[in-house]
């Protein structure tokens, strides 16, 4: 009774190859395959990273990272967590919609995370100074007024810790500067090709308050059209036996639409900057984000391309709110920092569960059959209906030397509690109030209406640490750095999951008038240690190699069936040997990094036989990841030509086995592909900016490629998901400003490719595998944009 998600596909380097980099073939002479964004944005502007703790050049951080400055942003029409993911190379992402998404790096990824009761995220989200990962998905923040996006791939447990097992992602907004006031507005109106039109309005104010104070504000509004048609459908259902005067017809009239899936999203953020003296500075924030989005944003292939039967009401409320404080300051000539936040987010989910009823329905299984009391039968129709709420709450405390000395270092404290309402009703409407004497492994739980399973638990996870990195010039050429982070984790889950047959004796009662009693009741305390070794080469002002060895982990947890024991920290070991480059005067970058990632004790998802489709985790072998991503921008007079990519092998290094419903041992051998992550992804984009008299316009062109994925670890959950093909898209663009304002002209995936990032089923793959929908990239999208700043 769990939603797993899914991604599929195939190598495809030669179209890779071909394709991707074509734009880029004056740079042959270098290495076609690409890493981290240079350290200059669009027009040159040089980004500033903190991705140590310390404001530093891109290009003097001797780690992997992909940096999307503001202009980038911008200059890509990113607005959401899809339009990011897909100019990050080492990013692979699987995903349910708007707010239900998975983030990995460098393929780190089993497939089927995500559950509510399951393994932490792999990968930690933070914005601005503040972790905001959530177990439920990656929020879907509006991205407007960003400084950037900075994707630090590989465990960064020294300084990031929990949950950045596979890599950190850091949004970076925009400050308040107390040194001018500004603002700008920015109207947007698009359009699918076939779908529906959607649009936005968004704006920000900085405002000076004093010499010493500033105001920053930001609001939103951005509609996204559907594009996905809720068509007509029909299925019979057997009722669970052999007499065909039983079987049940249904269909989906009342529900056909077309373009379904729309989004309606709002909110705004606001940071005050108040400068206590000379050196001390506070910064309150708050951001809020309401998001509404409905229907599927899947498409099922045998319903039709961009096409779906849906039976019952699909819908996604998602609205959270982070409050945060940073001070910063100095002790001496150290520097000091305070960042502690508060972050909640509530989520409404109605999705059909349908197929888990076909799956089901098959002669001698009375799950369908339901009789309504007065000689007929219900639609045994089901429908999910989730409510969770999740809460975080974190403090960190660092201090740094000097920047300049040649030893130096950053130090600090950290604390988190994050905890997760979990709500989830699986529901046939009616069943409530039909007496179900004789059937009572089908009735409904008793006081939950029409919840034929049911899960109502609370999980707290608390992580506790203490960290240390230091670096020391050897020479004016070498430099030496060591980190280490001591943690502590402390995870329990308690409540309710199951069916009306779990409410027995053993199930103890309670008052808490969300639960019908307690069967679940874990607990799992682990302490170790993460750690970093760097040695850095400074060949010359403009070239720099460095070789890292570092960890990193993700805390283990509880099941919520009592019947398997609680799971441990799985761990990463990564080898890593990177280069960042400057040539011809700044105006020829090339950087890039080979890796080898040792995965250990994978926490790993099975449904099990006689589970009734309920997931639970285990620590089942491990993996290993071989890779090298790479950047490549060049720029002379007016053209600016970029590439960037990566290119993976990883695979299981053990065998992955389960039992299946004949209880026969099916296994996955050694060497398998791990899912999600293509094997090659890439991102090749030509500027070229002049000047017409009137203003400075700009042409555009992109072209995005990925390899096919797998969808599913284990050989038999494949068999039936299939694999998603490798495919190519192309954006362009052509705009002009003048007089403080810009218009822009539009059109994303232009040839409206139909790639498809992932094949994910409703529930556990052995159930409903035959199901599998696919999650499309976004189709055909044109538009007009107009800003104006002031």
């Amino acid at each position: 009774m769990e939603r797993r998600h899914t991604h599929a596909g195939i190598s495809a380097r030669r179209a890779m190859t071909a394709t991707l980099f074509a734009s880029t073939a004056i740079l042959a002479a270098l290495p076609a395959v690409a890493q981290s964004l240079p350290a200059e944005d669009g027009a040159g502007t040089e980004i500033i990273v903190t991705a140590t703790r310390r404001n530093e050049s891109l290009q003097d951080v001797p780690i992997s990272i992909q940096a999307l400055g503001g202009e980038t942003l911008d200059q890509q029409q990113v607005s959401s967590f899809d339009d990011y993911a897909k100019l990050l190379p080492s990013v692979s992402f699987q995903s349910f919609g708007p707010g239900q998404s998975q983030l990995f790096f460098r393929g780190i990824s089993s497939g089927g995370d995500g559950l509510d009761a399951g393994s932490l995220p792999a990968t930690g989200l933070y914005l601005d100074e503040t972790p905001v990962t959530t177990i439920g998905g990656a929020v879907d923040l509006h991205i407007y007024d960003i400084a950037r996006v900075e994707a630090l791939s590989g465990p960064q447990g020294t300084l990031f810790g929990a949950s950045s097992l596979s890599g950190t992602l850091r949004i970076i907004t925009n400050k308040p500067d107390s040194s001018k006031f500004e603002g700008g507005y920015d109207l947007q109106l698009n359009k699918f090709g076939k779908g529906d039109f959607g649009g936005s309005a968004e704006g920000f104010l900085n405002i000076p308050l004093s010499e010493r104070a500033a105001l920053r504000v930001v609001g939103y509004y951005r509609r996204d059209g559907g594009y996905i048609d809720n068509t007509l459908g029909e299925r019979t259902f057997t009722l669970g036996d052999l007499d065909d005067d039983t079987n049940l017809t249904v269909n989906n009239a009342d529900l056909v639409e077309k373009n379904f899936n729309q989004v309606d999203s709002y909110g705004g953020r606001a940071a005050l900057r108040i400068d206590l003296d000379d050196e001390w500075t506070a910064t309150p924030s708050v951001v809020y984000q309401r998001q509404k989005s409905q229907g599927s944003f899947l498409y099922d292939p045998r319903a039709g391309d961009l096409e779906v039967h849906d039976f019952t009401k699909s819908e996604n409320l998602d609205r959270w709110y982070q409050a945060a404080l940073t001070i910063e300051g100095k002790i001496g000539n150290w520097d000091l920092v305070y960042s502690g936040g508060y972050f909640e987010r509530k989520i409404d989910n109605q999705a059909d569960y349908s197929y888990y009823t076909v799956a089901y329905d098959y002669p001698g299984y009375y799950y369908t059959n339901f009789p309504d009391g007065a000689g007929g039968f219900l639609d045994p129709t089901q429908s999910q209906v989730l409510d969770y709420k999740y809460t975080k709450h974190t403090q960190e405390l660092r201090v740094s030397s000097p920047g300049d000395d040649r030893f130096r270092m950053t130090a600090g404290l950290f604390f988190q509690r994050q905890t997760n309402d979990i709500g989830g009703s699986y529901e046939v409407p009616g069943v409530g109030s039909v007496p179900r004497a004789g059937l009572p492994n089908l009735a409904p739980i008793p006081g939950f209406g029409d919840s034929l399973y049911l899960k109502a638990m609370d999980r707290v996870d608390r992580d506790y640490a203490m960290f240390g990195e230091a670096s020391f010039d050897i020479s004016p050429a070498f430099t030496l750095t060591a980190g280490i982070r001591g943690f502590i984790v402390n995870n329990t889950l308690f409540g309710f999951s199951g069916y009306n047959s779990a409410i027995t004796a053993a199930c103890l009662p309670t008052t808490d008038t969300s639960k019908p009693c307690i069967n679940v009741d874990g607990k799992i305390v682990e302490s170790g240690e993460t750690h970093k070794v760097s040695l850095t080469w400074k060949v010359d002002d403009d070239r720099m190699i460095y070789a890292t060895y570092s960890t990193g982990y993700r805390p283990g947890g509880v099941n919520r069936n009592p019947a398997y024991a609680p799971y441990k920290s799985d761990t990463i070991s990564n080898y890593e040997v990177g280069w960042k480059t400057s040539w011809a005067g700044g105006r020829l970058r090339f950087n890039g990094a080979f890796f080898y990632e040792k995965w250990d004790d994978m926490q790993f998802g099975l449904a099990r036989p006689g589970d009734n489709g309920v997931t639970s985790i285990s620590n089942v072998g491990g993996s290993e990841v071989k890779g090298v991503e790479a950047d490549i921008l060049w720029r002379s007079n007016g053209l600016e030509v970029s590439a960037s990519g990566t290119y993976l092998h990883a695979k299981t290094t053990s065998p992955f086995c389960e039992e299946d419903f004949s209880g026969n041992i099916a296994c996955t051998p050694s060497g398998t592909r791990l899912p999600v992550q293509p094997r090659l992804k890439g991102i090749a984009t030509a500027r070229y900016n002049f000047d017409t008299g009137i203003g400075k316009s700009f042409v555009q062109g992109s072209v995005l490629h990925q390899s096919g994925t797998r969808s599913f670890l284990l050989d038999q959950e494949v068999a039936v998901v299939g694999y998603t093909d490798p495919f190519t898209t192309f954006d362009f663009s052509a705009g002009t400003a003048f007089s403080n304002m810009t218009v822009e002209l539009f059109i994303q995936n232009a040839f409206d490719k139909r790639g498809q990032l992932s094949r994910n089923s409703s529930c556990a793959p052995a159930y409903c595998g035959v199901y599998a929908r696919a999650y499309p990239v976004k189709p055909q999208m044109f538009g007009i944009k107009f800003g104006h700043r002031f």
